[in-house]
């Protein structure tokens, strides 16, 4: 990722409306992982959206895993949209993106949506084609910039290094699949049901934690419906 680098976003609600994304669905923060404290968040809820740091620790993880995966292969569902990460700092849009592209049946777009424009253009690309697309798609990077430059705190410059990652997950065909563009492939982590979609995924971002103990910057968001 040395080519196209985007400014950081935060997780602005804003983002999603500016490229059509009729909101019927709303992501919101989840404030814990216990059960009492995930029993709070509106239901349904159809994507997860983890926010973690990229330390030594996860990358051994990382490492690891993509050997042991690529070892004992995974069974994968066609119906997954996903998608490479070529651009810098573009995590954000593209965690929106699988969250966005992998729940389509439940969403709605305004007519003129560059973002329903975009999903329907690459859908049938491979992960490494949709990554070249969206580095050629000016409406989305001119939207991710406007939302990273009115986030809640001030934007870093393009060249200061974001050690902050976001990763999607959501149920496909009643798997639960972890989305992280600079990955090679998903990750699936079992079954999962629309009844227990939150609950699960909460179960794997404890264990991102739990590689990580001494960490405290992990933040997880919920596309719930409105």
């Amino acid at each position: 990722m040395e080519g196209q680098r985007w400014l950081p976003l935060e997780a602005n609600p804003e983002f999603l409306r500016q490229l059509g994304l009729v909101p019927t669905w709303q992501f919101g923060d989840v404030y814990g992982l216990e059960a009492e404290v995930l029993s709070l968040v509106p239901r349904p809820v159809c994507a997860v959206l983890l926010l973690f740091p990229i330390t030594e620790k996860y990358e051994t993880f990382r490492r690891e895993e993509e050997a042991k995966m690529k070892a004992q292969g995974q069974e994968l569902s066609s119906d997954v949209y996903f998608m490479k990460q070529t651009i810098g700092n573009a995590c954000g849009t593209i965690g929106l993106i699988h969250a966005v592209a992998n729940n389509q049946r439940y969403l709605e777009f305004e007519p003129n949506s560059p973002l329903k424009a975009f999903l329907l253009q690459s859908a049938k690309m491979s992960p490494e084609e949709k990554a070249a697309f969206l580095e050629k798609d000016e409406s989305i990077r001119v939207t991710h910039e406007s939302s990273a430059q009115e986030g809640q705190t001030e934007a870093p410059s393009l060249d200061e290094k974001v050690d902050l990652h976001f990763i999607a997950f959501v149920n496909v065909e009643g798997h639960l699949y972890e989305l992280d563009g600079r990955k090679p492939f998903p990750i699936v982590h079992g079954k999962t049901t629309e009844d227990t979609f939150l609950e699960d995924s909460a179960e794997v971002c404890k264990k991102f934690m739990a590689r990580d103990p001494q960490e405290l910057r992990f933040t997880v968001v919920a596309l719930s419906k409105a």
